[in-house]
């Protein structure tokens, strides 16, 4: 591995062998040595699940042609830490998420196992960015993301991000000619309203299937939900302090604390 080269680890939550990690792979090797480190089959959802309750695997893979690959048994923030203490003889200069099957834009970054993989690695201190691709289908066409992606790996290497921050980014499903480009956003409020379909199973028992509709709340402008619609890629800058600072305040006075 050459030291004066970037070191980009890459990883992501749709295992090893999905399009949107070839494709990323493919993009940052334009930029330096890569190293990957994913699960071996789809961690979906899996938010900032770690493994505790039982051992971990981890195997070499020939997957990426000249690219050192590695395959884990373990969650999308199992691979980033397997990968600091395991794999990697230094600290990476980025990681890269990605490209998720689906988006992950406003409340989804809670849910993602992609985000919560290049948030594990912010946590690390290395600068990182998670992609996702507003197209659910497992097999969708991800090279219509090469050159954002392409352009979003230039700017962190440029312009490296402050400590302990990461960023989300999302690709909408436009075609080349209604794409507008790079629109540095805030995370929209919105949520999931679930309901839960009650089926019986052959032996009489009940069980459950998640469904549910995506709900955006959120009026005001300069959102990524609706840079998406407008055919943006939004770009939403995200740190892991989740203290609010205003009600902090606000609660010392209530409270009458320091």
């Amino acid at each position: 591995m050459n030291e004066k080269k970037p070191l980009i680890l890459i990883t992501n939550d749709d295992g090893i062998t999905s399009n949107g990690i070839r494709t990323l792979v493919s993009v940052a090797k334009e930029f330096g040595d890569v190293v990957v480190v994913a699960p071996d089959s789809p961690q979906s959802g899996m938010g900032h699940a770690i493994t505790i309750g039982q051992p971990l695997r981890l195997h070499k893979t020939p997957l990426f042609e000249n690219v050192e690959s590695w395959q884990t048994s373990g969650t999308p923030v199992d691979c980033v830490k397997l990968a600091r203490d395991k794999v990697l003889s230094r600290k990476p200069d980025i990681c890269l998420s990605g490209i998720n099957h689906g988006a992950n834009h406003s409340i989804n970054i809670i849910y993602s196992g992609t985000m919560s993989a290049a948030m594990e690695a912010a946590i690390e201190g290395i600068p990182s960015a998670g992609f996702s691709y507003v197209d659910y289908n497992f097999e969708a066409d991800v090279s219509c993301c090469v050159p954002i992606v392409r352009e979003v790996i230039q700017k962190m290497l440029e312009t490296p991000l402050p400590q302990h921050t990461l960023l989300n980014v999302n690709i909408p499903k436009v075609s080349n000619e209604a794409y507008k480009g790079l629109k540095l956003c805030r995370q929209a409020y919105a949520k999931w309203q679930e309901e839960f379909d009650e089926r019986i199973d052959p032996r009489g028992e009940k069980y459950y299937w998640m469904t549910g509709k995506f709900v955006n709340m959120d009026t005001e402008d300069n959102t990524d939900v609706e840079a998406l619609k407008e055919g943006f890629a939004s770009v939403v800058p995200i740190k892991f302090d989740f203290t609010d600072y205003e009600f902090k305040k606000q609660l010392a006075t209530w409270w009458q604390l320091t």
